[in-house]
């Protein structure tokens, strides 16, 4: 948490957009630096998240990239992955976003195909807003990764 409350605005914005790739957000979140602890900031990245215009939101989703299926998936699946993937696309206009923060890797291809059949059938607004919350869980998993990340010491050798 030291290191990203000392970073310079611009390291800490890049770390930000890393997470979502909305400016607007990282600038919102470094600038109200320091941070006491990971869950203030997490707490601040979710209320900042709320906070997305329908521009913000718009950049953040442009950035997002379909999930790809884990490369042991049987073809079918991945034939079946990259059909729904382009439905949804073609449906909304951005990539399908969801946070899969606590599913287990075997359960991981069932709950994106799951969850793109079940969402395809939203109206284009109702879809913005669950995509919002999708990216906010999303947004809020990296930058724990990213923290946690940081925090583990690295070996130089054996």
């Amino acid at each position: 948490m030291a290191g990203f409350n000392a970073a310079s605005p611009v390291e800490a914005e890049a770390l930000l957009l890393s997470c979502c790739h909305s400016v607007r957000w990282a600038e919102r979140v470094a600038a109200h630096r320091p941070y006491p602890t990971v869950d203030a900031l997490l707490a601040a990245a979710d209320e900042a998240g709320y906070d997305l215009s329908r521009a913000d939101l718009d950049e953040a989703l442009a950035a997002e990239s379909s999930a790809l299926p884990h490369p042991g998936a049987p073809p079918a699946a991945r034939t079946a992955l990259r059909a729904a993937h382009a439905a949804y696309e073609s449906s909304f206009g951005h990539a399908f976003v969801i946070s899969l923060d606590g599913v287990s890797p075997g359960e991981r291809l069932d709950q994106v195909l799951a969850g793109i059949r079940s969402r395809l059938g939203n109206e284009p607004e109702e879809e913005r807003v669950v995509a919002a919350d999708e990216l906010r869980r999303l947004a809020r998993a990296r930058l724990a990764f990213r923290l946690a990340e940081a925090l583990t010491p690295r070996h130089s050798g054996p």
